[in-house]
């Protein structure tokens, strides 16, 4: 489950609201990405800043400022900065959650198989 270039922010919640979600920003240098891994919980993420890669499931989606992703649960997911500029975004979670997974083998060797999400399994 490596990471590279990752820096991550917990901006929230307000004191006066209940502890039940954390607000993170997450920013990802040029060259940059996220581990590779599964959990129970869901992620939203609203990209602020750069452009980036979303490997979502069998799926790898290209963001910019304002794009949306969603992860369902059990999901292997991973974020990539490809790209010359940092690329940043909005995480809201429960305070409370899971821990990330790593992947079964079986897995990693259908991402690997898959030529769309490939270049993305390392």
């Amino acid at each position: 489950m490596a990471w590279a270039g990752v820096t991550r922010f917990v901006l929230g919640p307000p004191p006066e609201a209940p502890a039940a979600f954390e607000l993170r920003y997450f920013e990802l240098e040029p060259g940059g990405y996220s581990s590779l891994e599964k959990h129970r919980h869901i992620h939203f993420i609203v990209v602020l800043r750069g452009r980036g890669k979303a490997l979502v499931g069998t799926q790898v989606f290209e963001l910019k400022p304002f794009d949306l992703v969603y992860v369902p649960p059990e999901t292997p997911h991973r974020w990539v900065n490809d790209g010359p500029e940092p690329f940043g975004f909005l995480c809201p979670v429960d305070a409370e959650r899971d821990r990330p997974e790593p992947l079964s083998g079986a897995e990693w060797e259908a991402l690997r198989a898959n030529p769309i999400t490939a270049p993305y399994v390392f």
